[in-house]
């Protein structure tokens, strides 16, 4: 039985009884599946303490749970809801930030 100072984690649930963040957690590799997993169970300790780079505030109530691996970037929404829970909304890979193509200045040498 949970104490009332502990925080537990919960997972947001479909009208149809699906769960879109174990839908993604899923889909992962077993390394990053385990590593989300300890990084949930950190937000569970730390709760409204955690900081970057384990979380990040995004706008209004929602935060972003963040974990990298070597060659993709994934996140999960979550918010704080009374009673001490948090509550995991949405998980994704993130696109990486394309570049924009600069024009490429070559020194002039009178060649």
């Amino acid at each position: 039985m949970r104490r009332p100072t502990e925080w537990t984690n919960e997972f947001y649930l479909e009208d149809d009884g699906t769960s879109p963040v174990e839908e993604f957690l899923g889909s992962l590799d077993l390394k990053t599946r385990a590593r989300f997993c300890w990084s949930m169970e950190q937000l569970r300790l730390r709760n409204v303490q955690a900081q970057e780079p384990l979380v990040r505030h995004l706008e209004g109530e929602l935060w972003e749970l963040r974990e990298e691996s070597r060659t993709n970037i994934y996140r999960i929404i979550y918010f704080f809801f009374t009673g001490r829970r948090i509550v995991f909304l949405h998980g994704f890979q993130k696109k990486p930030k394309r570049r924009r193509a600069r024009s490429l200045k070559l020194p002039d040498d009178g060649i």
